[in-house]
């Protein structure tokens, strides 16, 4: 099957699975646990290459670290080479073991800003940005691009070989996805032609939200590792169960609910923890609605939780509807056994 042992410079990652980055998501509680989880590589929420913002205590948070385990790869976003150059420095100083440089957000705030996808209209800038950074620090630098700027335009090739050139020691490239599956295939044919034309490592990234996909991405791209992203929303084990089944070829039973409950409290006790009561029960609830999407139908049980400002207050309630969906788990025949 396609585990195969993923390396990026000088790390040599537990496995080809990694969990990508997401502004306001990938914070430390939740590549923590991602990490525990199966991750081989979990990689923190982007940071802007924007100085008088690092001070910010978003910021200070976003570059928070400590006590993780593995490799920190951090995530820097922006058009202007040398302020890249001095993020990267900035954050290897703060404790940053790879550089990721991202090309693949299509977000408008960022683009806006000329960042993200819209600079792979500019091979040269392209080649500029990330020549000043692989100089700059004396990590491992990666790369995450898209297939092209848009649906029409698929220049991967040309961006990969660029940054092939210029010492980038792992590409990831999102095949964004489209309700219509022939495009859906021409991205994965593009992310194929990339993994053809360079010989560093290629990460496929896009809507891998089943163990399924992840095999069925990795056959048809050749990538040698793959990237989860929304797919761990709500779904850490989502790492455990596509490692287990490129293994073997068997899918994990679900987890069962005690294990859901365990994991969840943990993850909201720890995001308490490191953003403080106040801020971290608001941060909580957004996690929260991603685990129980498929248990609360109905969101009933969301929209009162939504309402709790208390951090002791989320966990009490959180405890109590388990323990009344695993009282009628127990009584009914589970309907999870037909899924």
């Amino acid at each position: 099957m396609h585990s195969g042992v993923m390396q990026i410079g000088p790390y040599k990652l537990e496995n080809n699975l990694i969990l990508a980055p997401m502004a306001g998501v990938t914070d430390r509680p939740f590549r923590q646990l991602c990490k525990r989880m199966g991750a081989g590589l979990v990689v923190s929420e982007m940071l802007l290459s924007n100085p008088d913002v690092w001070k910010s205590d978003k910021s200070k948070h976003r570059m928070n670290h400590e006590g993780e385990s593995g490799v920190r790869s951090v995530q820097i976003a922006g058009a202007d080479p040398e302020l890249m150059a001095a993020t990267a420095i900035h954050n290897v100083e703060t404790g940053a073991q790879i550089i990721d440089i991202n090309m693949g957000c299509p977000a408008k705030k960022v683009n806006k800003k000329m960042a993200g996808s819209a600079l792979l209209q500019y091979p040269d800038l392209v080649r500029d940005i990330v020549r000043a950074v692989v100089n700059a620090v004396d990590v491992p630098v990666t790369l995450k691009i898209r297939t092209g700027w848009d649906t029409d335009n698929r220049n991967g090739v040309e961006i990969a070989k660029i940054a092939a050139g210029e010492g980038i020691q792992s590409l990831a490239v999102h095949g964004r996805t489209r309700a219509c599956m022939y495009k859906g295939e021409a991205e994965y044919d593009t992310i194929r032609a990339i993994k053809q034309a360079v010989s560093i490592p290629v990460v496929a990234n896009g809507d891998i939200t089943s163990p399924e996909k992840a095999s069925q991405v990795l056959t048809m791209t050749g990538a040698d590792a793959v990237m989860i992203g929304r797919g761990a929303q709500g779904r850490p084990w989502i790492f455990r169960e596509i490692a287990h089944y490129l293994k073997t070829g068997e899918l994990l039973a679900p987890p069962p609910l005690a294990e859901v409950r365990q994991v969840m409290l943990e993850h909201v006790s720890n995001v308490h923890q490191f953003y403080g009561e106040f801020s971290g029960a608001r941060i909580a609830r957004k996690h929260v609605g991603w685990y129980l999407a498929e248990h609360d139908l109905d969101r009933r049980f969301r929209s009162n939780f939504n309402a709790i400002e208390e951090a002791s207050a989320q966990l009490e309630a959180l405890n109590q509807y388990f323990e009344q969906l695993m009282e009628s788990e127990s009584t009914s025949v589970s309907v999870a056994e037909y899924h």
